[in-house]
């Protein structure tokens, strides 16, 4: 049996004690109320945003103001450009000889003859000073042929002579023909190249001649010319090269700019240089030395002028390049 005292310690714990049920269901759910309801605190004030509100127009003022600066530079540039426009000469640039070209056939140049063509074709002469270009007969017996002296072949011969290598250099005057006759100057017929030997012989160059592209073969052409005095073209009409009389400033238009290229010289832009010297159809004729070293007085004689066109110093058959396309993009040949 249980005893009363403990029915009366029991019976208080059974009604002070809720059932779970009971607590859960008497709490509120104020925590799913906090989570979904934002508090006042946590708003912001009518003070912040009227802060951020004038942070957002500023923001858009000043996207405003460089927006406009953006199109007030581009109205300069356009400006700049249309100016630039306006002192720059430009050419209509067509391939007028497209169907000859296309089967790669070569093109003989259309050279002015007569005075008049001549005084209104602005052209580029070339003289190639100081050539080595000397014939020697090596061999004593009777089959013994004349060779064109170089620096390759002859050390001996040169050695016996008392003569420096670096002087017979014929190959200088090969990458020069090569690099001026192949131009696209001169298949227009607005390129003439005359050579003035180390020896004081005049060769004129005809725009129609080609070169032979190797050494060796250039060398049996130099041989042949120099003891034949002409070279003719196959059909005999025409001499693509030949020597003539000295000297080489009876056959300069008297008005043309006559000007060589020397490394001790003040260094210009050639194409500037020349744009602000030349007047409409006029000639210009530029002395280049064909030689490895040494002075450029070779044509003291007849130019007016001496200028440099690069800092360091250059071969002959890269001056020549360099001046072909300077005048190329001049007178919009392509």
């Amino acid at each position: 049996m249980v005893s009363s005292s403990e029915n009366k310690r029991k019976q208080p714990s059974s009604k002070t004690t809720p059932n779970k049920k009971s607590v859960k269901s008497a709490q509120p759910d104020t925590a799913f109320e906090r989570v979904i309801v934002p508090q006042r605190s946590e708003a912001k004030s009518d003070k912040q945003e009227s802060s951020d509100m004038d942070q957002d127009s500023e923001i858009e003022t000043t996207r405003v103001g460089e927006q406009e600066a953006t199109a007030v530079e581009d109205v300069a540039v356009a400006s700049d450009e249309e100016n630039t426009a306006a002192n720059v000469e430009f050419h209509g640039f067509r391939n007028a000889n497209h169907k000859q070209t296309s089967s790669m056939l070569p093109i003989a140049p259309k050279v002015p003859k007569t005075a008049a063509e001549q005084s209104e074709t602005s052209r580029l002469i070339v003289v190639l000073e100081a050539a080595s270009l000397e014939t020697y007969k090596v061999g004593k017996s009777k089959d013994a042929k004349y060779q064109l002296l170089n620096c390759d072949d002859h050390q001996g011969i040169l050695a016996r002579m008392g003569r420096d290598i670096s002087e017979s250099r014929p190959d200088i005057t090969h990458q020069c023909l090569l690099t001026l006759l192949d131009s696209p100057l001169n298949k227009t017929g607005r390129l003439q190249v005359y050579i003035h030997t180390t020896g004081d012989v005049l060769i004129e160059i005809s725009p129609q001649v080609r070169i032979p592209r190797t050494f060796k073969r250039f060398s049996g052409l130099m041989v042949q010319l120099l003891h034949k005095m002409s070279i003719r073209s196959v059909d005999g009409h025409d001499k693509l090269l030949k020597v003539i009389k000295n000297p080489v400033s009876q056959y300069l238009p008297p008005d043309a700019v006559k000007m060589t290229f020397s490394y001790d010289a003040p260094t210009v832009h050639l194409q500037t240089w020349m744009r602000r010297k030349l007047k409409p159809n006029q000639s210009i004729v530029v002395a280049i030395g064909a030689l490895a070293h040494g002075n450029d007085n070779f044509a003291d004689a007849y130019v007016d002028e001496k200028i440099g066109i690069s800092e360091y110093p250059l071969s002959a058959s890269v001056a020549c390049g360099k001046l072909t396309c300077a005048l190329e993009d001049m007178w919009g040949i392509l």
